[in-house]
């Protein structure tokens, strides 16, 4: 056992592009680092197609799917975009700040931009500044609603969501 027993986590999608191409990948380690500026750091193996259209282009796009996008995403997490195309997978629309897609579908996308990278085992630590931000209103409200949205988590091969009331 490892890494396994650090979940349930969140599950996000993180959009990348070279610029003709559009890659979406499922990605469970996504961490806040700032409030001013707003910055995340996502966690992404080096040998990932992902990778590479963010150390191309320095920009992706952080996407919070529900868990009504569950086999959509499970499909970005267990095929790579190297052997098959995973853009047909959503819907995609114009970002303000960055050249990587947003996914429609989602209740929230975070355009970022790379600050800096790290090295850590068999991974790179990506931190980045989110330059923009858009939102569904009815999901967010001061903060995450549970009661109204049901955000997806990984148990290590399955999926859950979170209860819907608050203690």
């Amino acid at each position: 056992m490892g890494v396994e027993l650090l979940y349930p986590m969140r599950t996000y999608l993180i959009v990348s592009s070279d610029g003709e191409r559009t890659n979406v990948m499922a990605a469970d380690w996504v961490v806040p680092l700032s409030h001013e500026p707003f910055m995340v750091g996502v966690v992404i193996s080096p040998k990932r197609l992902t990778y590479e259209f963010i150390e191309k282009t320095g920009e992706f796009v952080v996407a919070v799917p529900t868990l009504d996008l569950k086999m959509k995403v499970w499909k970005a997490g267990t095929v790579s975009g190297r052997d098959e195309d995973k853009s047909t997978l959503f819907k995609f629309v114009p970002s303000a700040k960055v050249g990587v897609p947003s996914i429609e579908e989602c209740v929230a996308n975070l355009e970022c931009r790379v600050v800096e990278k790290k090295e850590y085992g068999d991974h790179v630590f990506i931190a980045a500044e989110v330059l923009h931000s858009t939102y569904a209103d009815f999901a967010f409200d001061g903060g995450a609603r549970i009661d109204r949205i049901r955000f997806l988590a990984h148990t290590w091969g399955r999926a859950a969501t979170f209860d819907t009331r608050y203690y």
